[in-house]
């Protein structure tokens, strides 16, 4: 039975972070869906389709993966796309106070719906795309953060 998982964020941007977990995903799961979350509270520096584009340029490699933005409640986006899995990271125990209780709300909207964690590798777990847009905005060194072509699109939105 091939699974569909939804990997879901803001991605604004995509961090190295954020592409452990892909890669790991998509050797767990028949369908990996990369959610991209419109989220104007959060006031993303990328566009929706930038940073669906700047996704889709760094996971090449994964066949069983797509991207794809949405902007509704994401159980009815899991359910469109007959997802059975929530995937999400985990980097802190803060992380997870927060996550257990979208977990909790999630399973409540849609019980057909389990969300799994991952935790990124050790030297991924410090990184977040506000950290590293504020790095980023102050100039400093993000290329261990995110990938090339990340990296010149954020020294290209603060020039």
């Amino acid at each position: 039975m091939q699974i569909t998982a939804i990997y879901p964020g803001t991605f604004d941007p995509v961090t190295n972070g954020h592409l452990d977990l892909i890669a790991r995903a998509s050797k767990l799961y028949g369908r990996l869906i990369v959610g991209v979350a419109v989220n104007i509270k959060k006031n993303p520096l990328f566009t929706l389709e930038e940073r669906i584009a700047l996704i889709e340029s760094v996971i090449g490699d994964y066949p069983n993966t797509e991207v794809m933005g949405f902007n509704n409640l994401l159980v009815e986006f899991a359910q469109e796309h007959q997802a059975k899995v929530i995937l999400r990271g985990l980097r802190t125990v803060s992380d997870f106070e927060y996550e257990f209780q979208l977990a909790r709300v999630n399973r409540r909207l849609s019980s057909k719906l389990e969300t799994i964690f991952l935790m990124p590798a050790e030297y991924d777990e410090f990184i977040s795309s506000t950290m590293t847009r504020e790095i980023a905005r102050l100039k400093g060194d993000i290329s261990s953060f995110v990938p090339p072509i990340v990296e010149q699109s954020l020294i290209e939105k603060f020039t």
